[in-house]
């Protein structure tokens, strides 16, 4: 082979903007003696004619040094865009000035880069411009920043990472890595152990409120006021039956003291009834009715005892008390009818008695 030609290179042909190596000579002497850069824009070529042929897509400026890192091109971040874009075309990223930032694969169609508010537009295949021609603009945002005080503050490690004294929501907004998600469950559950060993709500609020002064999620009051009213319900539960117990209790003694009176009174009557057997019937209602008022002291004297224990015993027992001397009026009435009844017969017998002498 005696001699190799090549006649094209990508979109640039032989004749396309060709020059010798003499006149770059030419043109950078005539720049530095002549201060005249004419020549030397015509001699070199600017690097975007080569990506004259690529879809562009158009971003801010806030978001070219991230791309210059290595950062994905997402939707925030861009600004204008080409049509009839497919997924897998190559794509040159540009800047508002014209100058190109990268080349990179695209993500989304053109359709859904104008409908859709989220996502990867295109990752980044080859970057070209150097590293902070432009300013930097990412981590001034109110999650970063929050970021960036927690770390100060150490609750989070010097990677961002949380640790034993990362606070509960910033936990909960973490995406988790692989593994990772039992020291966070375990850092969530802790609160409500020391809700349950605290018996309240109020000790472990005064304890958020100290150690996340800057949490970035507002603390939710709604699910503590429940909480709240269900330590109340319990507390008052106990004490209920703590009350019915002691109630109970004075109830059963009073009965045992009220039982072991009227034994001593039964068996004192019976004794009187047995001495008393031959005596008339008028003196047997006389002691049905000494007996009958000595009941009626006793549970008058049960009715005090307890009087004096209680107050809401009080009203009950004097419901008790009338009902037993209506009772007693009405034993009294039948008595009485009774004596009337017996006085009558024994009329009518002296009468009867009178006329058979007189026959």
């Amino acid at each position: 082979m005696q001699e190799l030609r090549r006649v094209r290179s990508g979109i640039l042909g032989e004749n396309d903007n060709m020059v010798t190596m003499h006149d770059v000579m030419d043109a950078r002497w005539t720049y530095e003696n002549l201060n005249d850069e004419t020549y030397l824009r015509r001699v070199i070529m600017l690097l975007e004619v080569i990506l004259t042929s690529y879809k562009r897509l158009v971003v801010k400026d806030s978001a070219v040094n991230a791309i210059c890192y290595g950062a994905k091109l997402m939707i925030p971040g861009l600004l204008r865009f080409e049509n009839d874009i497919d997924v897998g075309t190559e794509v040159v990223l540009m800047t508002t000035k014209g100058e190109a930032i990268a080349v990179g694969i695209a993500e989304m169609t053109t359709s859904v880069m104008a409908t859709c508010d989220h996502g990867m537009v295109a990752k980044i295949k080859r970057v070209m411009m150097d590293r902070d021609t432009y300013p930097r603009k990412w981590g001034l945002g109110p999650r970063a920043s929050m970021k960036k005080k927690l770390i100060a503050d150490g609750k989070l490690d010097k990677h961002g990472k949380p640790n034993e004294k990362t606070p509960v929501e910033w936990c909960r907004n973490v995406v988790l890595p692989t593994g990772g998600d039992a020291m966070i469950a375990g850092a969530a559950a802790a609160p409500e152990k020391v809700e349950a060993a605290n018996g309240g709500v109020g000790e472990e609020r005064k304890r958020k409120h100290d150690g996340n002064g800057g949490s970035p999620a507002p603390v939710s009051t709604k699910k503590a006021k429940t909480k709240e009213g269900e330590g109340d319900e319990v507390e008052e539960k106990v004490k209920s039956k703590k009350k019915k117990k002691k109630k109970d209790k004075a109830e059963e003694k009073e009965e045992d003291v009220g039982s072991g009176k009227k034994e001593k009174k039964n068996k004192k009557g019976k004794k009187e009834e047995d001495t008393e057997e031959l005596s008339s019937p008028k003196s047997e209602k006389k002691k049905k009715k000494k007996s009958k008022e000595v009941e009626e002291a006793a549970v008058d004297d049960e009715d005090e005892s307890a009087a004096e224990k209680s107050e809401k015993k009080k009203k009950k027992k004097k419901s008790k008390e009338t009902e037993e001397a209506t009772v007693d009026d009405e034993d009294e009435s039948a008595a009485e009818k009774s004596d009337k009844k017996n006085k009558k017969k024994e009329k009518k017998k002296k009468n009867k008695d009178s006329e058979d002498d007189e026959e």
